[in-house]
């Protein structure tokens, strides 16, 4: 039997716009994950602390702020200070393509942008973690 993936989903900064994070978390749920949503104004090292002790497969994180660069690579430079490389880390919200392979090139397996469909996510995900 294969284990639900479980995906930890997470607004990091100040950014007070969560409706995005919540349509993406709740199409994630429908399609039989698991998913934790911490709420607004989260740490790198609370997500990075509540990805390790829910024992998530994934860690989506949802900016629109403009600080993704800052925010989106403190995640991923603390999970490799813990040498976790199990979890996989997606960005979503406004990112300028210019910034994605930057943000690819610092650990973020998959960016998606507004208007991306909530299927492509959940593809993108069943195909990158490994069960």
């Amino acid at each position: 039997m294969n284990k639900k993936i479980r995906v930890l989903i997470a607004k990091p900064g100040l950014d007070g716009h969560d409706r995005g994070a919540k349509i993406v978390a709740r199409a994630l749920r429908n399609a039989g994950m698991e998913v934790i949503y911490t709420g607004l104004h989260q740490t790198a090292e609370m997500i990075v602390e509540t990805a390790i002790q829910e024992d998530v497969d994934v860690i989506g994180l949802s900016l629109l702020s403009g600080a993704h660069m800052t925010l989106f690579t403190d995640v991923t430079k603390l999970l490799k200070e813990k040498n976790i490389e199990d979890i996989i880390v997606l960005g979503g919200g406004i990112i300028p393509e210019q910034d994605i392979p930057k943000l690819k090139k610092e650990g973020i397996t998959g960016v998606f942008g507004p208007g991306t469909h909530t299927e492509e996510i959940i593809e993108f995900i069943h195909k990158n973690v490994k069960s």
